[in-house]
């Protein structure tokens, strides 16, 4: 079953869409990688946020933000798949979904990231470069990496 993505502006989710999403964040971050953070980081406001839908159920979503805001550069955050969705390719199709929505947005196609660092190839494989060290980020290595085309 193909996943139907959409784009939207905080204000423009509907309760039920900032439920799920909030849901899914808290489910994926701080339940399956056991990390306690502050999750509702008054960015949400801020973000473009990208939903993944597979019979309209959310199973991938991320956020964008425009240059300045988070890093110098556009940059996405928040990036996950559903553990049940997962090796399917939804996170490759959320990823690109993301970079096109930041170059129609926001007209430009530099883009940093904080990637968990066990998700170097993943990231490496769609063009983003590492910039830096590792470091710890809620106690989970992270690491910058840059994409620009």
């Amino acid at each position: 079953m193909p996943i139907t993505f959409y784009q939207k502006t905080f204000s423009q989710l509907s309760l039920n869409q900032l439920y799920a999403l909030a849901k899914l964040r808290a489910d994926v971050f701080v339940l399956e990688q056991n990390c306690l953070y502050p999750d509702l980081d008054n960015k949400d406001q801020r973000a473009l946020h990208i939903l993944g839908y597979k019979d309209n159920e959310l199973v991938a979503y991320a956020r964008c933000f425009k240059p300045g805001l988070y890093f110098t550069e556009a940059s996405i955050g928040r990036v996950l798949v559903a553990k049940n969705q997962r090796k399917k390719a939804f996170g490759q199709q959320l990823m690109h979904q993301a970079i096109k929505a930041i170059a129609s947005h926001y007209s430009t196609s530099s883009i940093r990231i904080s990637a968990q660092l066990y998700l170097l190839e993943f990231y490496t494989s769609l063009g983003f470069v590492k910039t830096g060290d590792s470091y710890l980020e809620d106690g989970i290595p992270h690491i910058n990496m840059l994409y620009y085309k």
